[in-house]
């Protein structure tokens, strides 16, 4: 029977303080600008890489006080967090936002950055630096446009005006404005204008948006002024189409064409105004798997950027069901929409991903994300979200951010995607941060490059299962094919899923579906993940693991330079589920939410880890940083062996040489 003790995460700090492993990386900047190699990869203008794991800050979490600011910098920083994507920045549905600071006043127009919201940025942005954290500064991304912006029909526009802020010109010269506004914006904490800052690491145009998804051209006068552009490009270019008469939300081949060009345009005159003014920063178009059409918009930009959640649920505002299904016990891993996306020859970057609570599973996503991603030589990920508020001191609970059941229309965000004090998945990036940051995980020595010609579809069949298996990225007509990589059409098979497994070129990452667990071998980290109890002892190259508890993830890392066997400091981590007290499921539905504090599922197990360390001992480490105390350990043969969960259980182990 599953057995549960409290481990709460308080906003203000962490148990662990893994801060010293990247203290030469203090403070952001230090390397210089964030660049485009000529391998393709993010560089530094030295020379370091650019590595990244990250968390978005959402709506009002980006203007936090003062105080808040300093705490939450240190606090990200002891989990080896080293940027913070500032999104939704421009939201109106939350307070402070970038153009009003509290609600109340009419605020009839978007024309002004708020002083008083800006000065908290500025000072978080200054905090973050400090502390070795790089900013992605969102562009546009809920932005609602008002009768005082002067723009056509503002009542009816949605968010960010999309799809009309593609071609309509007001709106991209009210775009421009901000861009100039905030980009040469000097932020009093640091003298320097955010343009001329290397906190500022990635930014990108527009926050998912397209011609081809989610809104329809349905609004006028923006409806016959897309008639009316397309009509004149038809007639340059020769075709017979009926512009007027035509549905312009088809995905005929004329209005595929011509919708690409138009973001592709759209794309070149913000980038270019960004450059003109002195933005030194690598720039993404915008940032989803749609259609291939969309993607291949986006290629004249410099880094590719999507995002990719792992869920099967239905989270309205009063009826709020999850389907508890593991990453262990899926084919794929929803790393399709990333994949489908990802160009060889530039960097990849992911701001948004999550398995969200209240998933019983979810446990197993941060360390096998961070392990895809370093297998691939991707550059970075940013889950959405750290938080979307920032009184966090009154959040004791899991899912229950806000005192209403939506924010901004939506009933998924209360609570759901906020990470900060998810012992299931927060509680692992200290491990995610290494493989992400260290490169822990071997990148990929094969290459598979897809070639897809169907633009209106979305992501290739080749590329399902196959992003842990070796290298892969899609390439377009008009691409000349990538360098030493193997060649695919879109619907080859690379990955069988009829396999029940795959196992990357490297060796290190395994997984299989019809067994239901995973691990990685690396030298400095290595994971057992799944359905443990059923798999008897499960032995890598240092770490063996049996456990008695049917869901686990048990990870270990070396905290030092050294690999696993030979280090003298070491963190393990056994979690599986965190719920909240009391809190209540019929099947797929939620019936309660529960109260303080929150649990996590103590995890049984025997561990053994080979180390030519003989003196290692095993401590205990409470939510507040303290011993729980030593456990037991017996060292013969080159071998350290412990059971966990049975007395002083605890999620975190430090394991140190006396």
């Amino acid at each position: 029977m599953a057995r549960f003790i409290p481990y709460p995460f308080y906003h203000d700090d962490m148990p662990l303080d893994l801060s010293f492993v990247y203290k030469d990386e203090k403070p952001a900047g230090r390397h210089g600008f964030l660049k485009v190699s000529q391998e393709g990869r993010f560089a530094f203008e030295d020379g370091a890489p650019g590595r990244f794991w990250g968390v978005n800050f959402n709506g009002g979490a980006c203007f936090p006080r003062h105080a808040y600011a300093e705490t939450v910098a240190k606090r990200l920083a002891k989990t080896g967090v080293n940027l913070v994507r500032f999104h939704q920045l421009d939201a109106e549905w939350n307070t402070p936002n970038i153009f009003a600071f509290t609600k109340g006043e009419r605020i009839g127009s978007t024309l002004h950055l708020h002083p008083e919201s800006m000065d908290r940025l500025d000072y978080l942005v200054s905090c973050l630096k400090k502390e070795g954290l790089y900013c992605y500064l969102d562009m546009l991304t809920y932005r609602n446009f008002k009768s005082g912006d002067g723009v056509d029909n503002p009542l009816h526009l949605m968010d960010a005006a999309d799809p009309y802020q593609y071609y309509n010109p007001r709106l991209i010269q009210l775009q421009k404005q901000f861009i100039r506004d905030i980009w040469t914006h000097v932020n009093p904490y640091t003298g320097l204008a955010y343009k001329d800052d290397p906190v500022f690491a990635l930014t990108e145009i527009v926050n998912e948006r397209d011609f081809f998804s989610r809104r329809k051209l349905e609004i006028e006068p923006y409806v016959t002024e897309f008639r009316t552009l397309f009509d004149q490009w038809l007639k340059e270019k020769g075709l017979a189409y009926d512009a007027f008469a035509c549905d312009v939300n088809a995905n005929d081949a004329p209005l595929i064409r011509f919708k690409m060009e138009v973001q592709e345009a759209y794309y070149r005159e913000l980038y270019d105004l960004m450059r003109e003014i002195g933005v030194r920063i690598p720039i993404a178009g915008t940032n989803w798997m749609t259609a291939n059409a969309n993607t291949k918009a986006n290629l004249m930009c410099d880094f590719m950027d999507s995002h990719t959640y792992f869920y099967d649920w239905s989270w309205g505002e009063t009826v709020k069901k999850q389907s508890h299904r593991a990453l262990t016990q899926s084919f794929t891993v929803a790393m399709e929409t990333l994949t489908g996306v990802r160009q060889l020859d530039k960097p990849m970057f992911v701001s948004e991903w999550d398995m969200p609570w209240p998933n019983a599973y979810r446990a197993e996503s941060p360390v096998l994300y961070a392990a895809i991603g370093a297998l691939q030589g991707w550059d970075g990920w940013a889950i959405h979200t750290y938080a979307y508020g920032t009184r966090l001191q009154n959040m004791k609970i899991l899912g229950k951010e806000s005192s209403s059941s939506t924010i901004g229309g939506v009933p998924y965000r209360e609570g759901i995607y906020s990470t900060w004090n998810d012992p299931a998945k927060y509680g692992l990036f200290y491990h995610a941060a290494l493989i992400a940051r260290r490169g822990d995980v071997a990148e990929s020595r094969q290459v598979h490059e897809v070639f897809v010609e169907n633009l209106a579809g979305g992501a290739a069949k080749a590329v399902r299962g196959a992003a842990e298996a070796g290298k892969i990225g899609v390439r377009f007509e008009g691409q000349a094919p990538h360098p030493g990589a193997q060649q695919h059409g879109e619907n080859d098979v690379i990955v069988r899923e009829d396999a029940g497994e795959v196992r990357s070129d490297t060796g290190e990452l395994y997984r299989s579906w019809r067994r239901n667990y995973g691990t990685i071998d690396s030298p400095r980290t290595q994971c057992v993940y799944g359905f443990l109890a059923r798999q008897g002892e499960v032995a890598l190259h240092n770490l063996s693991v049996q456990a008695d508890t049917q869901f686990a993830v048990v990870v270990l890392s070396s905290l030092t330079d050294d690999p696993i066997g030979s280090a003298d400091n070491l963190l393990l981590t056994t979690v599986g589920e965190a719920i909240n007290t009391n809190a209540r499921f019929a099947g797929d539905l939620m019936l309660d939410y529960g109260e303080p504090p929150v649990l996590v599922e103590v995890i049984e197990a025997e561990i053994a880890i080979k180390t030519d360390q003989p003196n290692l001992k095993v401590w205990g480490i409470t939510p507040e940083g303290f011993y729980v105390g030593a456990l037991t350990t017996e060292y013969s043969d080159g071998t350290l062996r412990f059971r966990v969960g049975d007395t002083r259980p605890s999620m975190y182990y430090l394991i140190q040489a006396e």
